[in-house]
């Protein structure tokens, strides 16, 4: 987890997660197929959260998420991923940021973070 010390506000979160699939069995393509199959569904309705991407490097090996939770107690909740699991550790990068701006065509994620106050 994140050494990062948050803005005591109850503005968003942005979590960043990142694996190196180079020591692993499974590969991104095989993530996708848990994406199509259960990952997605797993997410949509999860309080707090307000986004999330998945993202995936085939050729560097890479895979990872970007969260926008609505609040810190949001983001500090028990995730339904299995990404870990399959991927058979834990990932290198799990930081947590303050969102400071965004800009979206979502109106409900448009003009979020700290610089709005």
């Amino acid at each position: 987890m994140s050494e990062h010390e948050l803005s005591p506000t109850s503005a968003p979160i942005v979590r960043l997660v990142l694996w190196s699939l180079a020591d692993s069995d499974v590969t991104v393509e095989e993530l996708r197929t848990y994406l199509f199959d259960e990952g997605v569904a797993a997410f949509a309705e999860l309080d707090g959260l307000l986004f999330k991407a998945w993202v995936s490097d085939p050729i560097g090996e890479r895979w990872g998420a970007l969260y926008v939770w609505e609040s810190a107690e949001a983001a500090d909740q028990p995730l339904p991923s299995r990404a870990g699991e399959l991927i058979g550790k834990a990932p290198e990068i799990l930081d947590l940021f303050d969102l400071e701006a965004t800009v979206s065509v979502a109106s409900e994620l448009n003009r979020l973070g700290l610089a709005f106050g």
